[in-house]
């Protein structure tokens, strides 16, 4: 059987637009000889849909672009993922589905058993679970359909499955010849290799071969890498399409009989060492720890997809950002011409009395380097005037953070205003570190539309300026002949420059140690007691860490959507209470006052 992948982006709620796509890959699929093509999960209505699908007005529209498409399915079959009517007396009035098609209709309609509610994943809000697992028929061949989530309770991989059935054994249990899984799976940095694992297992475990497409695009806080692929009934990759972009795949596939040599095993025991983790987590990334070249290449790609989908969909030409001399907008500003290209980014550097010689300096060269507008406005004039419009009424007071962040906001104000003046959207800088302790203006340095930032440590910001400049797989290096970053950028010793002298560690741990303990307590939710345990870092230090980031969800609430690339970000799959009692700190410090009285003892 000839089988094609149409690995698309599609936008949310456009259901034409996508209906088009679909129309566009299943014409050139057929033109190709394909007898099938694989569409991702929701394809229709695009993922992740959230509360578009409570206007019955969207289902309506997508079940008949699905009936739409089905009409022109006569020299091919398609699998086509929707939301569709449940038709269950009980329960959610919704179906997560996928449509197969052929002979100018649906034939048969697969629904999602495993609905995921972890992260990022809410589905049970919408969706009623599959009442059951079918075989697809298409001429002689029974295909095994599941979607996305129906692919991760897989006992050979997960030591603690989270759901008590799993789809893909039971397809294999009713005489399935083919595995097919469309998906709408996030990018996150490690997840393909893992996601490939998973595929490995299933397809060998029970010696079918697995077709598995994957979305691709930005959806808000999402990047969708693609990476849709065919395995074989041995476990083998055969074929794999393009990352963070759109492809259509075809490959010939020999179905209905085992391989030569090639029979179905009996099922294996989990051997795996991942354990106690939602099933589409992937074992953590210690904040300090150097990444592989492969990783750094891969966040940066998801990076500027995902910007460039969110300025593309949200209808924004062109962006505005901070230009400090500090590797923070030196890296952003480079995803934004990545992204956009050098002739809709402007840069804007803003010095104030603190500011250095070497920082504007830098400013100005990476705006050269990267070929993109730049202005220099000073902040000294609105900056005294603010000083002095509050000093009557400050009077006895010693000068601490709200002076300092009156310049944050004073810059603010002002990119604010070439973002309403030119139509651009304004671009925030602050990385996760940052973000996560509360190292960050509200109203200031946090303005803007869209966090590029917000979930890359800041480690890994050093890391990916370094891949930046110097990776002979970089584009921007390859597209200016060279490094893009200031040298002196990503060497000197990263400051806010709002007081004289000031450097991040006056008030921070080194970043090797902060990103692990970052890492640790929101990616892992450790204990506190738990990281000075396995770390040896000084409790004092864990504690202050972690006070630091339960006091300041407030302000990540106000702050800009976030691309998401690691397995938890800040944003809406991190559900936290602003106000709550809960400290953090109890366990350490009893743990620190028995020992105490021990010794004592």
């Amino acid at each position: 059987m000839k089988i094609a992948l149409a690995q698309i982006n599609p936008t949310v709620g456009d259901i034409d637009g996508n209906a088009a796509l679909i129309r566009r890959a299943l014409h050139r699929a057929a033109e190709q000889g394909a007898d099938l093509i694989v569409l991702p999960e929701l394809a229709v209505v695009g993922y992740p849909p959230k509360d578009l699908l409570l206007k019955p007005a969207v289902i309506r529209e997508c079940v008949q672009a699905v009936e739409d498409l089905a009409s022109e399915c006569h020299d091919i079959a398609a699998v086509i993922g929707y939301p569709c009517p449940s038709d269950a007396p009980r329960g959610l009035a919704l179906y997560n589905a996928a449509a197969l098609c052929a002979d100018g209709k649906i034939i048969h309609r697969h629904v999602k058993s495993l609905l995921p509610t972890y992260d990022v994943f809410d589905e049970h809000r919408y969706f009623e679970p599959g009442p059951a697992v079918d075989i697809a028929r298409l001429g002689k061949l029974k295909l095994g359909i599941s979607i996305c989530e129906d692919l991760w309770n897989d006992e050979r991989v997960f030591s603690r499955q989270l759901y008590h059935d799993n789809p893909i054994d039971q397809l294999a249990q009713r005489g399935a010849d083919l595995f097919i899984n469309c998906a709408a799976s996030p990018f996150v940095v490690r997840k393909h290799a893992f996601r490939r694992r998973l595929m490995t297992s299933a397809a060998r475990g029970h010696g079918l071969p697995l077709v598995y497409c994957n979305q691709v695009g930005g959806n808000d806080e999402l990047v969708f890498d693609g990476y849709s692929c065919v395995i074989d009934s041995r476990g083998n990759l055969i074929a794999e399409a393009k990352g963070f972009e759109e492809d259509l795949l075809l490959v010939d596939l020999p179905v209905g009989e085992p391989a030569a040599g090639n029979e179905k095993p009996e099922p294996r025991k989990a051997t795996s060492a991942v354990a106690d983790m939602p099933s589409a987590d992937l074992p953590a990334t210690v904040g300090g720890e150097v990444r592989t070249k492969s990783e750094l290449e891969a966040a940066y790609h998801a990076l500027v997809l995902g910007l460039r989908d969110y300025c593309r969909k949200c209808g924004f030409k062109s962006v505005v950002i901070g230009l400090s001399g500090g590797i923070d907008s030196a890296v952003s500003a480079a995803i934004c011409v990545a992204a956009l290209g050098s002739q809709n980014v402007r840069g804007i550097a803003m010095p104030s009395r603190f500011s250095s010689e070497g920082s504007k300096r830098d400013a100005r060269l990476l705006a050269e380097k990267l070929s993109i507008a730049f202005d220099e406005i000073s902040i000294e004039a609105p900056h005294q005037a603010f000083e002095q419009l509050l000093q009557p009424h400050f009077q006895g007071l010693p000068p601490d953070s709200a002076e300092e962040n009156v310049q944050a906001r004073v810059r603010g104000i002002i990119l604010m205003a070439f973002s309403n003046k030119f139509g651009s959207m304004l671009v925030t800088t602050g990385n996760k570190s940052e973000v996560a302790v509360g190292y960050c203006t509200l109203y200031g340095d946090m303005a803007g539309g869209m966090a590029i930032l917000s979930d890359v440590p800041k480690m890994m910001v050093y890391q990916l300026a370094r891949w930046i400049n110097d990776d002979p797989a970089s584009p921007l290096r390859e597209r200016f002949d060279g490094p893009v970053i200031p040298e002196d950028t990503i060497t000197k010793p990263p400051s806010a420059e709002l007081r004289p002298d000031q450097t991040d560690q006056d008030s921070l741990p080194a970043y090797e140690v902060l990103d692990e303990i970052i890492e640790r307590y929101v990616e892992r939710e450790q204990s506190a007691r738990r990281i000075v345990k396995e770390t040896g870092f000084d409790a004092d230090v864990v504690l202050r860490v972690v006070r630091l980031i339960d006091v300041n969800e407030y302000k990540r609430k106000q702050m800009a959507p976030g691309l998401k690339i690691t397995g938890r970000a800040f944003g809406f799959g991190r559900r936290m209470p602003i106000a709550q009692g809960y400290d953090s700190r109890r366990s350490l410090e009893a743990a620190q006052a028995v020992a105490a009285s021990n010794e004592n003892g």
